[in-house]
């Protein structure tokens, strides 16, 4: 029987991993902590002209002070309609309207929104782990059937453990991230 050579795609597993960092600091970005950013507003949808449309996409998002986001409509006729998606996301927010700006006063946070808001942080690290697992069995699955169509033990062992490493390096990088989120969230 001729030697077959038999190589798992590390970097497409390590690409697949860190796409579910990449969005779980995505959503930590959208968690609100007491300090404005423009990321908070990104998961309002507004229903412009019929359909719905992110907010930055109907107007411009600045932040002009740590406790401060406007958002400049360039469509009078949207102001309304993106006040309303404002106030309907959750985000628990006031919106105050200047003319085709939008004014966001960014509260101070209490003590038990903080402990909500660390909470739906440490969810979010969950799935991106969930996400890690997920391809770490894939790769796992890869490599059960290499091993099937003749890789040797040695060769299924040392790729075992390179996805292992790889698996335990990404979830470390989630509860280094996850620690920090909250860590923000609780800085008064």
């Amino acid at each position: 029987m001729a030697d077959q050579d038999f190589d798992l795609d590390i970097d497409d597993l390590k690409r697949r991993m860190d796409g579910a960092m990449t969005a779980l600091r995505h959503e930590f970005s959208t968690l609100r902590t007491g300090r404005a950013s423009a990321t908070m507003v990104e998961p309002i949808m507004v229903d412009a002209y019929g359909q719905l449309t992110p907010i930055n996409q109907v107007g411009t998002v600045n932040v002009p002070e740590p406790r401060m986001v406007t958002i400049n409509i360039w469509d009078k006729s949207i102001v309304s309609k993106a006040e309303k998606a404002i106030r309907e996301s959750g985000l628990g927010i006031n919106p105050v309207i200047d003319g085709t700006i939008i004014r966001l006063p960014i509260p101070e946070l209490n003590e038990e929104r903080r402990r909500e808001l660390t909470k739906v942080a440490a969810s979010y690290a969950e799935s991106a782990r969930v996400a890690i697992r997920n391809v770490r069995r894939d790769g796992m699955d890869q490599l059960k059937k290499m091993k099937a169509e003749g890789m040797s033990e040695d060769d299924h062992k040392i790729w075992s453990d390179e996805v292992q490493s790889l698996t335990d390096r990404e979830i470390a990088a989630i509860d280094k991230a996850l620690e920090a989120k909250q860590e923000e969230i609780m800085q008064v």
